[in-house]
């Protein structure tokens, strides 16, 4: 049976990639949704090879210029965050992929749960702000989310047939990005072009500073405590330069299961495509004489002091993880304008999290609330440091 798939964020790193199995296994998926921010060019062309029935660009100033492009097509145009956030119901649309970077993923998602469908889960920060209340809605509606992030999608492979059993805890891998083993000193001198040197994965800016700054690992965590209904106690990060072991699973007899492969995000994204089957593919196979040294170390926090940020806000619960994701959010925008230091941002977050009102039961208008007062909290911070 052919799935028929929405691509919320399709121009980005994973939207692209998405494509590109879609593409290769076409006699099991079709493109039914194409949304993107402000990518207008690489959305037309998408859309005119994969002819959705409907693409959205956020940006509605932009709305002419695709809909001029694409006036030979019977494809349905709209534009604006709320066309895309109402877009995700429609009835045509068996799995949503949440590939939009960022708070804005949240909305969207809440739809497309509410509307019963699938959801393969880009979008971390959904789950970081809202973790309780998305989880509550997916089995008040009876749908499931599957990981798409490498380490999620890692566990919850490791989970297959074992979810009788109890977790005792999970180890979440991460490369170390490109400062592992420097200083807080060295770090005061990164720049942006450095920063955004990944030494393994191919991502996007934003996800690329997450991950030279171990936040994108602290985002991961708060995600893997909803995902599986995890204390932030059974949760443990792990320093793995390689990147073949994606994450690792140890059950209450001290056994251990790990997810293995290249780092290539187009196998996880296919995995919580084709879940509970596997399709072949043609991606290269890891060969261990490439890699006779697999080697693990303990992540740095006193260093990386957003790690420590994201177990707090883990720890503190309510909305303290949606202020934690909002300063961040503004925090890299700033960095990468130059506007603020690799090692101020953290600083930054902090002071958010100690300024914003903390709730701890928050509603959906909390949530939204708590966003917009930590990034205007943030940003006025960042704003005082340059005068």
């Amino acid at each position: 049976m052919v799935k028929r798939v929405a691509i919320l964020g399709s121009t980005g790193s994973i939207g692209k990639q998405a494509l590109e199995v879609i593409e290769a296994h076409s006699e099991s998926f079709e493109i039914e949704v194409l949304t993107a921010n402000n990518s207008t060019g690489l959305l037309i062309q998408q859309a005119r090879q994969f002819l959705p029935n409907t693409v959205v660009i956020g940006n509605k100033e932009k709305y002419k210029e695709v809909e001029e492009a694409l006036a030979d097509l019977p494809i349905k145009i709209y534009a604006g965050e709320e066309a895309i956030a109402q877009v995700v119901q429609m009835g045509t649309i068996d799995v949503v992929i949440t590939a939009m970077v960022g708070f804005s993923g949240l909305l969207p998602t809440v739809n497309a749960i509410k509307a019963g469908k699938q959801i393969a889960l880009a979008n971390k920060e959904t789950l970081v702000v809202a973790g309780d209340m998305i989880t509550q809605l997916a089995l008040e509606h009876k749908v499931s989310i599957l990981p798409v992030d490498s380490e999620h999608s890692a566990i919850f492979q490791c989970l297959a047939g074992e979810f009788h059993n109890p977790i005792e805890k999970i180890c979440l891998t991460a490369s170390g990005g490109p400062f592992r083993g420097k200083d807080v000193e060295f770090l005061r001198k990164v720049t942006r072009c450095e920063a955004l040197n990944h030494p393994n994965w191919s991502m996007g800016d934003k996800i690329t500073i997450d991950s030279a700054s171990l936040m994108n690992k602290g985002l991961e965590a708060i995600e893997a405590r909803w995902l599986f209904d995890l204390t932030p106690e059974q949760i443990e990060i792990v320093v793995h330069p390689q990147s073949i072991v994606h994450s690792l699973v140890q059950f209450e007899d001290g056994s251990m299961k790990a997810q293995m492969g290249l780092p290539d995000m187009r196998l996880p994204i296919q995995y919580a495509l084709t879940y509970p089957g596997r399709l072949k593919s043609e991606f290269p196979r890891f060969n261990f004489m490439d890699y006779p040294q697999l080697t693990f170390e303990k992540a740095d926090a006193k260093v990386f002091r957003n790690l420590d940020l994201a177990f707090q806000a883990m720890d503190k619960g309510g909305n303290m993880p949606c202020i934690l994701n909002a300063a961040n959010e503004i925090a890299v925008d700033c960095f990468l304008k130059g506007e603020v230091g690799f090692v101020e941002m953290s600083g930054v977050i902090e002071k958010t999290m100690r300024q914003s009102t903390f709730k701890e039961h928050p509603t959906f208008d909390d949530y939204m609330n708590s966003n917009t007062e930590a990034r205007n909290i943030a940003s006025g911070i960042i704003n005082e440091r340059k005068k």
